[in-house]
């Protein structure tokens, strides 16, 4: 608690308790206390920090006041879901609205050419009853043949196709998870994946993913042993929003740790493609070559290949593929088969298209890179090696404020709290470097302008007129 607090008394003040119960407050938002975290007690902080123990319980007090810590008598402290701040952006309809809020491409140019070329082979299917639970023979094996070749030994028999990766997370929770049930969650994270696990009446459990330093293995360990999830879901792969890439030794190092407690786990590689800097030949491994039969390996063509495709995969024991495709008949009979011959096409040869996919991502990311840079020097963020977006940093906490602002001057983005599982992330702010160099500098500048409109420190302090 005194590492994450750090030099937590404002200079000259004397107002000791306020600036405790600030810091705390600012670390709550920020998501690095996250809720649910147990305080230590109050003669241990006091020592902790050098400070009196009535300090301390004043502190305390203020944060209780503010709804951002519980207590109760023989039970402690912890940190609690924090309320709402602000609203959030209502919905668009000025019709030059640039869309800050979606890290989504389109597509590649290859997927006329596999429409042709599918449309040859889809005559066949059409004497055929159409439904195909697990997937078209033949896509399912250039998925298997891909895990292959990546170090992960794959047979068809372990794929089924499914409607996206959010589909394919839908099963996994219907399967494994229950009401009540407790599922390790990412934090920050994609917004739609805390979501999905109240969908299944089950509850999200945060574990802090650091923006500099990544995943705390020995802090998910500790998780493992002491809430005893029954699922557990993570991006190892340019995670969503931050960007972040585990190497091969923390790999193994939480795959064993996901293993010896047996806790199934969905790994998320829709992003797994976009590696901007690197050898993809030269990746880590995938985290399922370490977790054994309990992982669950989730892909998707949306970033790769196309959004409307809406074909994504599981990668899977045989066993648990079983479960999955019982859990699938109360939900869906399979997955269109047109699509599914287009993307076998594209499978076929991804190498061309796969480049010129990085080229044209890369592009992006720099042009943003240097908007940024630009517009805003006092924001902070690490270039990321791979994914679709940046993970800002702002100088005070003030992400909702200038999402709402920011509708004003035609551009929409999503506050940080949306990455939060249960809020906060106030100080940070996710933007998706998906479209053209020229676009992004103008939703950057508009941005700008909204940021100047909210307040000097939030901006680079000069007036950005919008026209």
């Amino acid at each position: 608690m005194a590492a994450v607090l750090g030099d937590w008394r404002r200079s000259g003040s004397r107002r000791g308790a306020a600036d405790l119960a600030a810091a705390v407050e600012l670390h709550v938002l920020d998501g690095r206390l996250t809720p649910g975290t147990r305080l230590p007690a109050e003669r241990e902080l006091a020592g902790a920090l050098g400070v009196s123990r009535t300090l301390i319980g004043a502190a305390l007090d203020r944060l209780r006041e503010a709804g951002l810590v519980e207590s109760r008598r023989g039970a402690g402290s912890w940190i609690a879901v924090p309320r709402r701040r602000g609203l959030e952006p209502a919905p668009p309809e000025a019709p030059n609205l640039i869309d800050f809020t979606r890290a989504a491409l389109p597509a590649v140019p290859g997927v006329l050419a596999a429409l042709d070329a599918a449309r040859q082979k889809f005559a066949g299917e059409l004497l055929d009853h159409g439904y195909s639970v697990l997937g078209l023979p033949a896509l399912r094996e250039r998925v298997a043949a891909r895990y292959t070749e990546r170090g992960l030994p794959t047979t068809p028999a372990q794929v089924m196709i499914t409607n996206g990766g959010q589909h394919s997370f839908a099963l996994a929770l219907r399967t494994l998870a229950g009401p009540g049930d407790r599922v390790l969650v990412e934090q920050p994270c994609y917004p739609n994946t805390p979501e999905a696990v109240r969908s299944a009446h089950a509850v999200p459990v945060p574990i802090a993913v650091d923006p500099d330093e990544g995943w705390d293995i020995p802090g998910i360990e500790a998780a493992l042993r002491q809430v005893a999830p029954r699922l557990a879901n993570f991006v190892v792969d340019f995670q969503n929003p931050t960007g972040l890439r585990l190497d091969a030794a923390g790999r193994e190092r939480l795959g064993a740790a996901l293993a010896r407690t047996r806790t199934p786990v969905v790994v998320d590689e829709t992003l797994a493609e976009l590696d901007l800097d690197g050898d993809p030949g030269a990746a880590p491994p995938p985290l399922a070559a370490f977790a054994g039969d309990s992982a669950i390996t989730v892909g998707s063509a949306a970033k790769s290949h196309w959004g409307g495709l809406r074909l994504g995969w599981i990668r899977a024991s045989e066993e648990l593929i079983g479960g999955f495709l019982s859990a699938r008949h109360a939900l869906d009979l399979g997955s269109p088969v047109l699509e599914q011959l287009v993307l076998a096409e594209l499978l076929e040869d991804p190498g061309a298209s796969a480049r010129r996919r990085r080229e044209d991502v890369r592009a992006m990311r720099d042009a943003l890179v240097g908007a940024v840079r630009w517009h805003f020097p006092d924001w902070a963020f690490r270039v990321p090696a791979g994914g679709l977006s940046l993970w800002c940093r702002l100088p005070e906490p003030m992400s909702t404020r200038l999402s709402v602002a920011a509708i004003g001057y035609g551009v929409q983005v999503a506050p940080g709290s949306r990455f939060g599982v249960h809020g906060g992330l106030e100080s940070r702010l996710r933007l998706p470097f998906a479209q053209p160099p020229e676009r992004l500098h103008e939703a950057v500048r508009r941005l700008a302008a909204a940021a100047a409109s909210v307040g000097p420190a939030a901006g680079s302090g000069a007036e950005v007129p919008v026209t």
